[in-house]
């Protein structure tokens, strides 16, 4: 029997399939560097992880509300309120098992057969297949590498359609460290309110913005609050990625949806990580504080050196820990798309990159740097060193 049309829609992700390639060629010795996963090198706090095995230990292993524990949600409520300036009550945020099961159960509640979602490129790769999988279209107007990959509210603006009926909004942007700036968050939030149309607002990477403080979107004002599903993780705040926790809130209607797909599919987050959860929050932004120092030191060594590099343009980053260098380039002879520059630089520079395209951006590639300074040096300089071997 034959797999639904919808599962033969979607594609397997180019990062996890990168990371698993450079992973099995570690396994057999060969020395490789690798700039795939969006994964900090730094380890979960202790106190995270002892927060965990205390739940473990009073036995806190049982079935928790769908929603998650009452601690934890108001928690989230609070953190929301203090850091973030908007106002959610506990009854408005769900704990889920990582945002990105947030998104899919977002979109899951959201569309119909056919509804349109801005989805603008580059973007990360799961966002286009989630929404297949719930049998809506994505529109993904390019940004531009002159402006810095920063959306603004004419391209929000010029994709609409009658079949709108969201936008996807990243902001600090995997994969382009792209910033939107208040004043055009707040055009972008207008235009949004006029074609009543929803925002969902991921801000997995909110602790990781290089300039001006993070701004949320729903916390600009009341009617935007009530169009936006704010979207949050502790996989790259906490360096908590397998823990597999994050959060949506929402106004109450959409939330109790969400709890309606989640109690009939996972029935509940993993009860003993929520409550590591819950220490991570009490750290009030200190261990991503530390992180973000350093990622700061890396992003100007990695992009200076890949600037270095003949025929390669990376614009600065202004947020997360990615570089998203242009290497068109070397797109050429044998090397006839991104996707084989990549495989190129696996064999020959024994580097794994994502390539671009798997974004929705051709003749880019991009290079995680929550990765150690030596990895990162080494890492640049074999790539340099193997494109240079393209133009001989």
């Amino acid at each position: 029997m034959e797999l639904s049309q919808r599962i033969q829609k979607i594609k397997p992700s180019q990062t996890l399939a990168i990371t698993a390639k450079a992973n099995e060629l570690k396994a057999k010795g060969v020395d490789i560097i690798s700039f795939g996963a969006g994964e900090p090198d730094f380890d979960t706090p202790d106190f995270v992880k002892e927060a965990a095995i205390k739940a473990l230990k009073e036995g806190k292993t049982k079935y928790t509300a769908a929603a998650g524990i009452p601690e934890l949600r108001k928690a989230i409520a609070e953190k929301l309120k203090n850091r973030n300036n908007i106002e959610y009550t506990p009854s408005e945020v769900i704990v889920v098992p990582g945002a990105k099961m947030g998104l899919y159960q977002i979109f899951a509640i959201l569309l119909n057969p056919g509804d349109e979602v801005i989805v603008p490129a580059p973007y990360w790769v799961s966002y286009t297949e989630q929404i297949a999988l719930n049998d809506g279209e994505s529109i993904t107007p390019e940004l531009s590498e002159e402006n810095g990959f920063v959306l603004t509210a004419e391209i929000v603006e010029s994709s609409i359609t009658p079949k709108t009926k969201a936008l996807v909004l990243n902001t600090p942007s995997n994969p382009t460290g792209a910033v939107i700036p208040k004043k055009e968050l707040e055009r972008i939030a207008e235009v949004c309110l006029k074609h009543k149309i929803m925002i969902i607002s991921d801000e997995c990477y909110e602790e990781f913005s290089y300039g001006e403080p993070h701004v949320s979107i729903a916390s600009l004002s009341k009617e935007v609050r009530e169009i936006t599903f704010t979207v949050g993780a502790f996989s790259k705040s906490y360096s908590m990625t397998g823990w597999r926790l994050g959060w949506v809130a929402a106004p109450e209607k959409y939330i109790k949806a969400i709890t309606n797909i989640q109690s009939q599919t996972i029935s509940n987050p993993t009860t003993f990580a929520q409550y590591g959860a819950l220490e991570a929050l009490k750290d009030n932004g200190q261990f991503p504080a530390m992180m973000r120092n350093e990622f700061i030191k890396r992003r100007d060594y990695i992009v200076d050196a890949l600037n270095s590099i003949k025929g390669v343009k990376c614009v600065k980053p202004e947020g997360a820990f990615y570089a998203f260098p242009n290497v068109s380039y070397y797109i050429k002879g044998n090397i006839k798309n991104d996707l084989d520059l990549t495989e190129y630089l696996l064999e020959n520079a024994r580097v794994a990159v994502v390539p671009g395209s798997a974004f929705g951006k051709e003749g880019y590639i991009r290079l995680s740097y929550a990765t150690s300074m030596d990895n990162i040096v080494e890492g640049v300089r074999r790539i340099k060193e193997a494109l240079e071997k393209l133009e001989s």
